[in-house]
């Protein structure tokens, strides 16, 4: 269930991800091409026991020994790092050291064996080859005159690089690419989120916490949209007002508030079942709701909100309270003729809705501006 919701997600956004993968990449390539390039000189070396006087055995023995200790060739890599041998091998180039600023080395030890490798990075690959191997040199110089028992040569002395070391354009496209693709997904994934959060807190906005419907703010809004959208098209709104009467025919004022949330949540219930999905529900105040009937004139009105007043006719049973109450609807509605506004449209649905209360006969009542309809209780379908 998750992986298809972020799969929807990942779909619904996939401009978003291709953009982002797209800019990754041409500042990748930018980067790469406006940087200067770097190379790299490589020098290995090796490190043996001395060969000065082989006839002797427990030389020979002494320098495995020490060989095998790696402290030693630990030694051997800080003293190739050294500032001093880095010193002595610009000398011998007859270098400065801010001549080189932009260059820079580092030896290690390749790992179980007592060989040593010598990397020297910069701008001209001429240059950092001759360093490498100078650096090489001076190295093997100091510690040929401070240790007898072993001793160090070259392996593999630093040749000119043809390619550059960085950048790499294609792997730092390919790179920018994945990035791009999974920062891509990423944002898809804030922004649906994000979005969310949002519509969630505009819909606490909208919706009535009683009754779950649209409140009356929002209704006012979704009216006047409609009328300055839609002009020509026929528009019918309602207002239903509830009365709640328990087992004894009293009005039920003083019941918990919790008895007339639950009324009003079925009532609800009841008015989704009847009406279409265009429809339009909203709590108009306490006990009244306000209906719009998009694309209805006043008679399909009228047999509408007469089949909902029947299906209101119910008792409703609030079974955690252990009541049953008896509801009685008045319904007041209006269609919209001409360019009438809606402040003057729900006058006309209010104004109906008292004639509906005043006349117990007729608890639906559905005004027009040229005259006036009073629905019969049909049962006719809408």
């Amino acid at each position: 269930m998750e992986f298809k919701l972020y799969y929807q997600m990942l779909k619904r956004g996939w401009k978003i991800i291709l953009v982002t993968t797209l800019i990754a990449v041409a500042i990748s390539l930018l980067i790469s091409y406006m940087i200067t390039p770097q190379y790299r000189a490589v020098a290995r070396f090796i490190i043996t026991p001395s060969a000065s006087d082989v006839t002797q055995p427990s030389t020979v023995l002494e320098g495995l020994r020490t060989l095998d200790n790696q402290s030693v060739l630990a030694t051997y890599v800080e003293v190739m790092n050294s500032d001093r041998v880095y010193k002595d091998a610009l000398a011998f180039l007859q270098l400065k050291p801010e001549q080189v600023g932009e260059y820079s080395h580092t030896s290690q030890s390749v790992s179980n064996s007592s060989v040593m490798e010598l990397s020297v990075i910069g701008p001209d690959p001429s240059l950092a080859a001759r360093i490498a191997n100078s650096i090489g040199n001076q190295t093997i110089n100091f510690l040929r005159s401070n240790n007898q028992v072993l001793t160090i040569n070259f392996l593999d002395a630093a040749t000119v690089p043809t390619e550059p070391y960085s950048p790499q354009p294609m792997v730092n496209a390919v790179l920018a690419l994945l990035l791009g693709l999974v920062g891509g997904a990423l944002l898809v994934i804030l922004r649906e989120q994000l979005l969310l959060t949002l519509e969630v807190f505009r819909q606490s906005l909208r919706i009535d916490s009683d009754t779950g419907v649209y409140n009356k703010k929002y209704f006012n809004r979704r009216l006047e949209d409609q009328l300055f959208r839609n002009p020509e098209e026929t528009l019918s709104i309602g207002i239903l007002q509830l009365m709640f009467f328990d087992q004894d025919n009293d009005v039920i004022e003083s019941y918990p508030v919790a008895v007339l949330q639950k009324a009003l949540r079925q009532t609800t219930d009841l008015l989704r079942n009847e009406l279409r999905g265009n429809d339009f529900i909203s709590r108009w105040d306490e006990t009244s709701f306000a209906i719009m009937l998009p694309n209805t004139n006043s008679a399909a009105a009228a047999r509408i909100f007469n089949r909902i007043h029947q299906s209101l006719e119910n008792n409703v049973d609030i079974g955690q309270f252990g009541l049953n109450i008896n509801l009685r609807a008045f319904i007041g509605a209006a269609e919209k003729e001409g360019d009438i506004s809606s402040e003057d449209l729900i006058e006309n649905s209010l104004s109906a809705l008292n004639i509906a209360r005043r006349d117990t006969k007729t608890p639906v009542y559905v005004w027009e501006t040229k005259k006036d309809v009073q629905a019969s209780r049909s049962t006719e379908p809408a």
